[in-house]
């Protein structure tokens, strides 16, 4: 039985038509960054629930970044929520996209799409990695510039680490500051190691891929190509990743 807690919207933030934030008053067990728990509601006489990553730390009010999907029988209603409204959260996180799970490496890569970005920006609030790898990477593709959410967030939180870089990508429309495309044609092309003068090789780099299942599922492909394996615990390897829906 999943244990329910019952919760309330604290704050709210709007970042584009369909893309909002819920920050939420709840006392979750403690959680590892990376990880993620379950937010439900009760509609039409029953309760539907679904995995969100949080955003925040450790330590801090669970925070969730999520997309409506209009046709979605609950993030058109948690797109509603208001501050002071309820809603249901699974006390318990779980996932295995923590940096406890990575083999230790000098680069480390944070690969996202879209709210893929939210697991990934509480490991750099946790704050753990800077004393884990030398470089840090994190890499965001979206469809429009005003998709790269938690854009000031990473900046406040990377704020003279010399070694971050941040690296968003847009393949939509022209964006400035923002690279042209998609993630895994510029890992093909050489484009994303010319970009941050770093080559992604078995013995330095590591990597985490959180975002939509077609992403990851190209992004391991043109990173076995130059001789990155998915890490398992029985074997290791460089890539872990979790798929977003």
């Amino acid at each position: 039985m999943a244990d329910w807690i019952t919760g309330r919207v604290k704050a709210r933030k709007t970042w584009s038509d369909n893309l909002f934030s819920l920050v939420v008053d709840a006392k979750v067990a403690p959680f590892i960054a990376g990880q993620f728990t379950k937010l439900a509601l009760h509609t039409d006489d029953k309760k539907v629930a679904r995995a969100y990553s949080y955003v925040n730390a450790p330590g801090q009010d669970p925070e969730f970044y999520l997309i409506t999907i209009p046709e979605g029988q609950l993030t058109p209603h948690l797109a509603s929520l208001k501050v002071g409204d309820e809603l249901l959260v699974q006390r318990t996180a779980a996932g295995f996209l923590t940096l406890n799970e990575v083999p230790p490496g000098r680069d480390l890569w944070l690969m996202a799409t879209g709210t893929g970005v939210g697991p990934f920006v509480s490991i750099l609030a946790e704050g753990r990695c800077w004393e884990q790898f030398e470089n840090i990477i994190l890499v965001h593709g979206v469809r429009y510039a005003d998709e790269l959410g938690y854009r000031r967030r990473i900046a406040e939180l990377t704020e003279g680490r010399r070694r971050f870089q941040y690296v968003p990508f847009v393949s939509r429309e022209d964006a400035d500051e923002a690279q042209t495309g998609r993630i895994t044609h510029a890992i093909a092309d050489g484009r994303l190691e010319h970009k941050t003068g770093l080559a992604f090789t078995p013995e330095h780099s590591r990597i985490m891929l959180c975002g939509n299942p077609q992403m990851v599922h190209d992004t391991i492909t043109e990173l076995k190509a130059k001789g990155l394996q998915k890490h398992l615990r029985r074997k290791p390897g460089q890539i872990l990743m979790e798929n977003y829906w």
